[in-house]
């Protein structure tokens, strides 16, 4: 049976459906920052860096040795199996403050088996200033193990050579916002439209009066707020429970190339087309029998012979005409009457769009 997958644009604005600014837009400068840091997960059981081919292991190691005033002879061959080259990464949280925690993933960048049992040591995370806005150190949490055998052969449950550490990093430096500043703000469209700006901008203006808003583009409309930062607070929370109406969605048709997924929005219409669709079945078999000489035959050898056969079938399907301003209901209707395969809509897509009766803008990605 031909299946095709057709997603309705059901997440999309739509006409009549109000929704809240908090899902409608962030504010300029309330953001989240990633951090990242190098960094040694110690105490695992054998399934440690094969320091041969990751020298890097073996000379944190070293510097990290000599920072606690240990030093190593430099002609001294390590050979260790339970230290991990590990990166670190985790997202601050917009107002954050020393003192507080957040998560951080682990990951391997040597050639670990696992880091099931290992620990994190200190490890600073830096923005991407440079900076370090972080520590992170504690045990890690791994989802994934691994086992192998001694004749070679293994096995592996999700990914062992990354684990998390809840709360396993303390802010140390808080990231400047602009949002206690002044007394504008800058409302920032997640999705830009200028229709959706102006509705944005005429929805606070009749709450909180003329002149408190205005839309400077498609994305950002600014707002005049308190300067008292308590006042600014309770503003921006009356502010983000506001609904407002979208603007109408613009047509597009986009097409999943690799996995024959075709979402399709709710403004694409169809002029006056016919679509014809024929479906080609070629199919090919092969049959192996063995000839042998008679029962009484004194010369003669056993032969094996390959029949072949091919059939070639053809489904007549009709043509179907749209008449004009045809809707997404027709054309989805029409589709699966002719029963197309992922490969075959995208064509039919693609040949309305090039005859001009395809009214939306058509996406391939």
């Amino acid at each position: 049976m031909r299946v095709f997958v057709l997603i309705l644009s059901l997440l999309l604005p739509q006409a009549g459906l109000a929704e809240r600014i908090k899902d409608l837009a962030s504010i300029a400068g309330v953001r989240e920052n990633q951090l990242v840091g190098y960094g040694l997960v110690v105490g695992l059981p054998g399934s440690g860096d094969q320091t041969v081919q990751t020298p890097f292991t073996v000379q944190s190691l070293r510097n990290m040795l000599n920072s606690l005033g240990i030093t190593l002879p430099p002609n001294l061959n390590l050979q260790l199996k339970n230290i991990a080259a590990v990166m670190v990464h985790a997202t601050l949280p917009p107002f954050a403050q020393p003192g507080q925690t957040i998560d951080v993933t682990v990951s391997s960048i040597g050639n670990a088996k696992g880091l099931r049992g290992g620990a994190l040591l200190m490890t600073p995370l830096r923005g991407a200033d440079g900076n370090i806005y972080a520590m992170a150190q504690g045990n890690l949490v791994v989802g994934g193990f691994g086992a192998e055998g001694n004749d070679g052969s293994s096995v592996t449950v999700n990914i062992p050579t990354s684990g998390r550490i809840p709360n396993g990093a303390t802010v140390e430096a808080p990231v400047a916002s602009p949002f206690a500043v002044g007394d504008i703000l800058t409302l920032q469209l997640n999705t830009p439209d200028f229709g959706t700006a102006r509705n944005l901008m005429d929805s606070l203006n009749s709450t909180f009066g003329e002149g408190t808003a205005l839309a400077v583009d498609g994305t950002n409309v600014r707002v005049r707020g308190p300067v008292d930062p308590a006042a600014r607070v309770s503003f921006v929370a009356a502010l983000q429970d506001i609904e407002v109406q979208p603007a109408t969605a613009a047509a597009r048709v986009i097409v999943n190339s690799r996995t024959g997924t075709v979402v399709i929005g709710s403004e694409v219409r169809i002029s006056p087309a016919a679509i014809s669709h024929g479906n080609l079945t070629v199919t090919v078999s092969e049959e192996i029998t063995a000839s042998q000489p008679g029962a009484f035959a004194r010369a003669g050898e056993t032969a094996i012979l390959n029949n072949s056969s091919v059939r070639i079938e053809e489904e007549d399907n009709g043509m179907f005409l749209f008449s004009s301003g045809a809707s997404l209901d027709d054309l989805v209707r029409a589709v699966n009457e002719v029963g197309a395969a992922p490969g075959d809509l995208v064509a039919i897509l693609e040949a309305l769009k090039q005859v001009g009766a395809l009214r939306a803008e058509l996406i391939v990605i």
